[in-house]
């Protein structure tokens, strides 16, 4: 026997609520939202896109994106998180391959669910949370750095500020964290987090340092904590700048900014 459709097998078991008395849950789609991912850089970047578990792969998971230019597509309706991030210094491969200097995803265009290699500056996006329809942002360096980034919402409720790591950090970042490219003479291409660079348990906020009371504050994170200090900068750090935005009509996620 063929399997019953998800619709049909939905349909019927609304049905058989509806005719026992019990009420009927129905999932909330908010308004419309778009993201938009805008490319200030003076260079091509390929932004990758990875959801959280459970939740919807937005455009493949990555895609090309020329020098000042930008792409923008619809948010899902429904609760969406995940993180943004650029791939730079790519190569394509054969058939859908891309090997990328920062943020590769498994040697992939499309990164279809993976995430980037750190070092790599995150935009963390959590849409259509709690009863107002709030829309929460970030930029994050605690995997690393290798391109400025902002966060700007449009049209939001409420205290709906951008949320950015603008400076170019490859140009300041310790010896020790730098990343540099084999191609175009060694030049700095990434900074490492002090994790990503020395591994150890204490800075990477693992095992016995794995809570806010022993997570703390690095040489390293506070280094890009004065660069940048809306952005999270270890994994128990707190951002300078909080805010409650509801219903955007537009999120802009912007390289180079």
């Amino acid at each position: 026997m063929a399997s019953s459709s998800p619709k049909l097998l939905l349909l019927l078991a609304t049905s058989l609520l509806a005719c026992v008395g019990l009420p009927v849950l129905v999932a909330a789609n908010y308004a419309p939202m778009t993201l938009t991912v805008v490319n200030n850089c003076p260079f091509p970047v390929w932004p990758g896109i990875q959801a959280n578990s459970g939740h919807d792969i937005l455009e493949g998971g990555g895609f090309f994106l020329p020098s000042l230019s930008h792409k923008s597509f619809p948010a899902p309706t429904h609760p969406w998180s995940g993180r943004i991030w650029a791939r730079t210094g790519c190569t394509p491969g054969s058939g859908a391959q891309l090997h990328c200097a920062t943020g590769d995803c498994g040697g992939r265009l499309q990164c279809g669910g993976l995430g980037g290699a750190a070092p790599a500056t995150l935009a963390q996006v959590n849409l259509h949370h709690n009863s107002d329809d709030q829309a929460s942002y970030g930029v994050s360096v605690v995997d690393g750095f290798n391109v400025g980034l902002s966060v700007t919402p449009h049209e939001g409720r409420g205290n709906c500020p951008v949320l950015a790591c603008r400076k170019d950090l490859t140009q300041t970042c310790p010896g020790e964290l730098q990343v540099r490219s084999p191609a175009g003479g060694g030049a700095v291409v990434a900074c490492k987090s002090g994790c990503e660079a020395f591994r150890t348990d204490e800075l990477c906020c693992r095992n016995m340092y794995n809570s806010p009371r022993t997570c703390r504050a690095s040489k390293y994170s506070e280094f890009f904590k004065r660069e940048c200090p809306q952005a999270f900068t270890y994994a128990h750090d707190s951002p300078s700048l909080t805010h409650q935005c509801a219903a955007p009509r537009e999120l802009k996620v912007i390289f180079c900014h």
